[in-house]
């Protein structure tokens, strides 16, 4: 099992001067991930193994503020989809969707507006990583013969 878990969340209103951020969220959210499948796809392959992605609620849903971000994950989500279809039924390909989730996440953003409201929304609702954790395991441990490919999920008091 390859576990995609690399992530930054850069949020704050698109403009020119955000470049450096939006790099950085392409080379860490997308090109981490393919990379670390890069390294590991034979063994996948060899082994029958999972791909478990980590995306957002954010690759199904754009807010003002997240524009960067959201490219990631909805490139991760199309790139999760792509796969599946290539790689079955050797690999299943799973896209997890989290909504807020108690992490570092937020201690990245660089926009102090951005900032403060990520982390009052993250204090007030968020789920823990392992609760995400559980999710992975479930979707590993199901029987071969079947595949969850998509799983969204969000803290009960999500907006």
């Amino acid at each position: 099992m390859l576990v995609n878990n690399a992530g930054v969340m850069l949020l704050a209103l698109f403009t020119g001067d955000r470049h450096d951020d939006h790099r950085r969220m392409v080379e860490v959210n997308v090109l981490g991930a393919m990379t670390a499948t890069e390294v590991f796809l034979d063994q996948l392959r060899d082994g029958g193994g999972d791909l478990v992605n980590l995306s957002s609620v954010a690759g199904r849903t754009a807010r003002p503020g997240d524009a960067g971000y959201a490219a990631t994950k909805w490139a991760i989500n199309g790139w999760s989809e792509s796969l599946r279809q290539e790689l079955q039924p050797d690999v299943r390909v799973i896209v997890i969707e989290p909504g807020a989730v108690a992490t570092e996440l937020t201690d990245h953003i660089n926009d102090p507006g951005a900032k403060q409201a990520a982390e009052r929304m993250y204090g007030q609702v968020a789920i823990t990583a392992a609760d995400i954790a559980e999710i992975i395991v479930f979707a590993v441990t199901r029987p071969r013969r079947l595949t969850i490919n998509e799983i969204l999920v969000r803290p009960s008091a999500q907006p």
